[in-house]
């Protein structure tokens, strides 16, 4: 038969979970933070070394995606930046002929949809965090095992 889990174990957990949200006080708290938690308890208790897993396997995957979304909308930018710089010449040139206008004009529409979908998925990721740790420290303070989703098991 299971072994129970104790009040003791489920604090953990849930302190371990939202122990997470020390990276908004603490430069990389929400990393440190839960593996001490979690380094100094693992051995003890079973639930405690699946609840710190989870939560430091989540932790490096948003940052990961924060670091792609990041990398991609630095890409489109300095992309833009270079047509921003095509259209402010074209601007520059004391002709009428607006063929080379549009032109130049058209291609931002693309530009501003991706930099507008990157903070939308930036945001995304945001509240996926917020809302997701908040869970799992509920999960985890009721006793329940909790996955995050979108989360890579880089600690098995």
């Amino acid at each position: 038969m299971a072994e129970a889990i104790t009040k003791h174990e489920r604090n953990l957990s849930a302190i371990i979970h939202a122990s997470t949200f020390s990276k908004y006080f603490i430069p990389f708290g929400n990393f440190l933070v839960p593996l001490v938690l979690w380094l100094s308890n693992k051995n003890d208790h079973e639930f405690v070394d699946y609840n710190g897993k989870q939560a430091l396997n989540f932790q490096i995957s948003i940052l990961l995606y924060g670091l792609l979304l990041a990398v991609v909308t630095a890409v489109m930018f300095l992309i833009f930046a270079f047509d921003f710089v095509g259209f402010i010449n074209i601007l520059d040139i004391n002709e009428h002929d607006l063929s080379e206008f549009g032109h130049h004009y058209s291609g931002f529409g693309i530009h501003i949809i991706v930099m507008v979908l990157a903070g939308i998925f930036g945001l995304g990721l945001l509240v996926l965090d917020v809302v997701c740790t908040i869970l799992a420290a509920i999960k985890g303070g009721n006793g329940e095992r909790y996955q995050y989703p979108f989360t890579i098991n880089f600690i098995k």
